[in-house]
Formats: C-alpha cells, structure tokens, sequence
C-alpha cells in the first residue's frame, strides 16, 4: 500500500465532491443569499450534516476499523459475525434518535439555534426543515458502516465518492425549484433525506464483494460489540471535535443576524482543505496502523506515523497560507453574485482568514488522533477533544459581546491548536511518537515551497485586481487560473526537493 496513492484517490473524490458542494452552495447563495430562509435551511440542514462529517469522516472508522480488523486477523466468519452484529444494533440504535428527534424538535432547534426562538417565523421554519432533514442521519450513519467495511479492505474510492450524491441530488433540487418557481428552502430539506437513501444504496452495492448484511432481531451483545460500541461514544466526540465546534459555533452565532449564513460559507471553503489534508490522510492510514499494530510490526507503526505527519502537513500548510492570503477574492469569486453583497463578502472572509489559521492544526487533530484509536484508545483522544472544546466556549462567550461572531473561527483555530500540543505531548509521554531526522528535514522543504507560492500567490492577486473585481464576470475563471498556478509551482518545488515522490510514501 501507498499511502500517497491512496490519498490521493480518496481526496480526488472527496475534490470532486466539494466542489459540486461549491456549486451547491453558489445556488443557494444566488437564491437565498443570507435570508432567514437560508439561515432556516442551514440550522435545520447543520445538525444531519454535522453527524454526515462525525460518521463519514473518520469517527465511525475511528472505532470500527481497529474491531473489525482484529477480527479479521482470526477468520473471514468471526469479522462476518462482528460486523453483522454492529450492523444490527447500529440499525435499532438510529432508529430510536431519528424517532426522539421528530418528536422533540422543537427542543432540539433551540438547542443549536437558540437566538431564534425570538423570531417566531425563523424558529417554526427551521423546526419544519429539521423535521424533515433529519432522517438523513439514519441513512448517513449506516452509509458509513459500508464506508468501513470498504476502508478496512484498503477501498477507498466508493467511500469517498458516495457524498458526491447529497451534492447532485442538492443541485437538481434547486434547478427544479428554480425552473417550477418552488419553494427552495422546503425542496433542499427533502432532497437531504432522499440523497441519504441513494448514498446508502450505492454503498451496500460496492460492499457486496467483502460483506452482505445479515440482520438479526435477537443481538447477543457479546464482550467484543460491548468493547466497540463503548469505543463509538468517545470516538464520535473526539474524532469529530472541528465538527463539534462549528456547531457550537452555529448555536452563538444564531444571536447575531445573518452570522448563521457567514459562518456557513466559510465553513464550506475551508472544510475542502480539511477534508483533503486531515481526512484523506486519516481515514486512509488508520486501516494500515491499525494491522501493523495487531502484527505487533513497531517499525512499519512508526514509519505510517511519520509518513502521515508529513503528508498532513505537505497539504495543510499551503492550504492555510493560500486562505489567509486570498481569503476575500477565493469569497467573492466563489459566491459574490445575485443575493451576496460585497458586505457579506467582507464579513465572510474575514471569518475564512481566520479558519484558515487553524488548518493544519485541524489537519493534525485527524491524524494524531489516530494514533491513539489505533490502539483502541478512544479515551484519550475525549478528554482531549473535552479541552479543546471548553477552550472553544470559553474564548467565544467571553469575547463574543465585543467583537461579534468573528470570535468564533479565531477561537476554534486557537483551540484546536491547543489540541495538537496536548496530542503531542501524552503521545510523547507514552513514547507512542518516535519523529525521525527526516521529518524535520522534509518539514523545512514543505515551508520553503509554501513561502514560494505564497509570494507568487500574492503578486498574482495584485496583478489581476480588476479582473477579480466583485463586478467581474470572469472571477471565477480567473481565481482558478491563479490558484492552478500557484499549485503547480508548489508542487514542483515540492518535487524538485524530493519530497513529493510515490516512493516516499510506501508503508508496506
């Protein structure tokens, strides 16, 4: 296995799908802008998506993985027995939240959207919406089962490319609704759930050749499925704790008008980068450290470790010179037309800058933890992410009054920051971590070639200042010829280093 290919098929689909989630939100930002109808939609669309991340994105594979491979050591009908069991109680599990939240959603509204139960048309629509989003996460969290099943089996593509539905699904919706003059907001929630039925589907397809379900009414609940589900808890919080301080996030911001919507358009642009530079690494590494683990081959664990560090942050320090820079003209070009104002530009990337401070921290969050619940250690990796997000609250509602929902992204990135240093210090106490010279080394060459693109970057941004105008018709175009540049002089001076070689990066 090679863990730069790897990555790279996975951050290929997960591209893909990010950016037909850009063209998503472009439509939504057109049609809707910053309304209450898209404050509405985003509220009641925050809470299945925040457990879309939490599941598809390295928490259910946080725990699964290290189980079901360790099962698969012993034999092929031991896993098959383990998995069918997971599948069961999962299944009964969802079911019962999905059916609690119809009831109670209301409660749950206020919860994560507290400063709008004073406009009453606000709160009853995302109350509506919600209701009918919300059992997206039924159908999301059993996608992600078959997610780690494939990922156990070093298949990454199908995992990755199955979120490309909710986009298109999401898009056709508002084409249709545009074309047939239909209320957007209500068209967008059902298109949510109806995407998580076809990405369900589409995934049970591509697993059959590993595993076909089996559901049992009556679940022994033996030691092992006890060990994992009391895995899953800790891990949900722990593996999803950017996602979990958006959300808190979202529930602050709700005080202040619009700041629901400006947060959410920041969060989609610098999401793209986590995903491609925390999660791809992540969720394809941890299969690998979890059998190198379970053959006790402390070597190949120590070179996976290193291997993933480095390639975490050879894609997550560019990416966060590049937002910091360019935040404003990446905002503009990306969702500057119909209902977007040059305000709302100006109030979003100053909330995109500050995210981007923080990416390879969020970045780093995904790999480290790792190399805890590769161990099955999940507790760890909680009380750290309990921190981080006691820090986050703290900093946001001390400072919030002063400087408005702009605290929010400086106090996630601080926060996450001070998550890296806890990982790294209880790993180095545990002698979990041996960083070799060659890191180092590597890590130097990394910032070499990002302050070269980074300058090149800038001048490019002076020299077509007209042409990336909020007025300009051809912004878009333009952004992308400069961002393509600058890439492709990245990674040639990352190449002519001799840090961005295939070989580099094989673990077996």
């Amino acid at each position: 296995m090679n863990l730069l290919s790897s990555t790279s098929v996975f951050s290929f689909y997960t591209l893909i799908s990010r950016l037909l989630g850009y063209i998503r939100d472009i439509l939504i930002a057109i049609f809707l802008g910053a309304s209450i109808y898209a404050d509405a939609f985003f509220v009641a669309f925050r809470l299945p998506n925040t457990f879309r991340r939490l599941f598809a994105e390295g928490t259910f594979n946080a725990a699964f993985i290290p189980s079901y491979t360790s099962e698969r050591v012993k034999s092929k009908k031991i896993a098959k027995k383990f998995a069918d069991d997971v599948f069961a109680l999962l299944t009964i599990i969802l079911l019962f939240i999905v059916l609690v939240v119809e009831i109670f959603t209301p409660f749950l509204v206020y919860l994560i959207a507290p400063g709008f139960f004073e406009n009453t048309e606000k709160f009853n629509l995302a109350v509506d919406l919600t209701r009918i989003t919300f059992p997206f996460l039924f159908f999301v969290s059993l996608s992600s089962f078959f997610s780690g099943i494939l990922n156990s089996h070093n298949k990454f593509a199908a995992a990755a490319a199955a979120p490309i539905i909710l986009n298109i699904v999401l898009i056709i919706s508002l084409v249709f609704s545009y074309i047939g003059a239909l209320n957007f907001a209500k068209n967008l929630s059902y298109s949510v759930s109806i995407a998580g039925i076809i990405q369900l589907i589409f995934l049970i397809f591509f697993t059959k050749n590993f595993y076909k379900p089996s559901f049992k009414f009556k679940i022994k609940l033996s030691s092992k499925i006890k060990f994992f589900f009391k895995k899953l808890l800790p891990s949900i919080f722990s593996s999803g704790v950017t996602q979990i301080n958006i959300l808190i996030g979202t529930i602050i911001a709700s005080f202040q008008a619009s700041a629901v919507s400006y947060l959410y358009y920041a969060d989609r642009v610098y999401q793209i980068n986590l995903a491609i530079a925390g999660i791809a690494v992540g969720t394809v590494s941890l299969p690998a450290l979890s059998r190198a683990l379970k053959t006790k081959n402390f070597f190949k664990v120590n070179n996976i470790q290193n291997k993933s560090l480095e390639l975490s942050l050879l894609l997550s320090i560019p990416a966060s010179l590049g937002l910091i820079i360019a935040s404003e003209e990446i905002i503009n070009a990306l969702f500057g037309y119909g209902s977007f104002t040059k305000e709302n530009i100006s109030i979003t990337s100053e909330a995109l800058e500050y995210f981007g401070y923080g990416i390879p921290a969020f970045a780093l969050l995904k790999v480290l933890s790792n190399f805890f619940f590769a161990r099955d250690n999940t507790k760890t990796p909680f009380y750290i992410s309990l921190l981080v997000v006691f820090l986050n609250i703290a900093i946001s509602l001390s400072f919030f009054k002063q400087v408005g929902f702009i605290i929010i992204p400086i106090s996630t990135s601080i926060s996450t920051w001070a998550g890296v240093v806890f990982y790294i210090m209880l790993l180095n106490k545990k002698d979990f971590l041996m960083i070799e010279y060659s890191f180092f080394k590597n890590l130097l060459k990394i910032i070499f070639s990002t302050v070269l693109m980074s300058l090149t970057l800038f001048y490019g941004l002076e020299q077509f200042k007209d042409e990336l105008d909020y007025l300009s018709q051809l912004k878009a175009l333009y952004l992308l010829l400069i961002i393509g540049f600058v890439a492709t002089i990245y990674l040639i001076a990352c190449y002519l280093l001799g840090i961005l070689r295939i070989k580099n990066y094989k673990i077996n």
